[in-house]
């Protein structure tokens, strides 16, 4: 494990593995770089996959209070890939994390080559948040509650360490709720049209925490955006529906090799 110095000096736990392009990884409200699991281990055997904590998470110290904003943690991404030495990267962001590589391509373009979005959105949009027992279990952080909402019964079943790795974030309270905050205050929907890098938005059609809508309304702000649905798919789909690797893979290629 490395660490990259954030701009308040916060230390940032941060690990790199595999070889070509560099592909980083931002993981989703008050989850830690391990939660990426199989994906970052798939997606290493095509590029040097480069995963960090945010503040408050896992590894990572937890700075200054003031900056838990969606915005201010990408300036954090932008301190990882200085300390990996890479200039422009793939950059693929799952919820949060998606929320958070937004203001990567708004406020650091020259970072940012592809644009990979999951499961994510530009902020709050009526008539398409979560549903009231959806935003409950994810209040509670009970794994169970949670669980059929992320991923496939029988994905879950049958990859239990990983389930429980991503749940289980090493976080406290402090930091958990200012992730919170930054996720649900959340709003680039008026800047999203500057977004220049060719981006790729995954959504399941059954995500209760953020539904469909959100996809769309992303895809219609993004002028060099391509929307995939994923049929029956959650808010887990980076990691359970292993075929949105190769999706990756053929877009990175297609659209802007480094």
């Amino acid at each position: 494990m490395k660490i990259a110095l954030a701009p308040d000096g916060a230390e940032l736990a941060w690990v790199e593995e595999g070889q070509g392009e560099p592909l980083l990884l931002v993981a989703g409200q008050a989850t830690a770089m391990d939660g990426w699991g199989p994906t970052a281990k798939a997606l290493a055997e095509h590029f040097r996959v480069i995963r960090f904590d945010h503040r408050g998470i896992g590894g990572s110290s937890n700075g200054d209070a003031g900056r838990y904003t969606t915005r201010l943690l990408a300036a954090d991404a932008v301190a990882v890939l200085k300390a990996a030495n890479v200039e422009s990267a793939h950059v693929y962001g799952h919820s949060m994390g998606g929320r958070v590589a937004q203001w990567l391509a708004i406020d650091h373009p020259q970072s940012v080559c592809t644009l990979i979005l999951a499961a994510t959105s530009g902020g709050k949009l009526a008539g398409a948040e979560p549903t009231k027992d959806a935003m409950e279990a994810l209040v509670s952080g009970d794994m169970v509650r949670l669980e059929p909402l992320f991923f496939a019964p029988e994905w879950a079943a049958d990859r239990p360490e990983a389930t429980h790795t991503f749940f289980n974030s090493r976080a406290t309270a402090w930091a958990k709720a200012r992730h919170f905050r930054a996720s649900r205050d959340h709003d680039a929907w008026s800047q999203l049209g500057s977004i220049e890098s060719p981006t790729l938005i995954l959504h399941g059609t059954d995500d209760a925490l953020t539904p469909m809508p959100n996809a769309l309304q992303l895809h219609r702000h993004i002028r060099r955006s391509t929307l995939v649905k994923v049929p029956g798919a959650g808010h887990g789909l980076h990691l359970d529906r292993p075929e949105t690797i190769q999706w990756i893979r053929q877009f990175i290629a297609a659209k802007a090799p480094l």
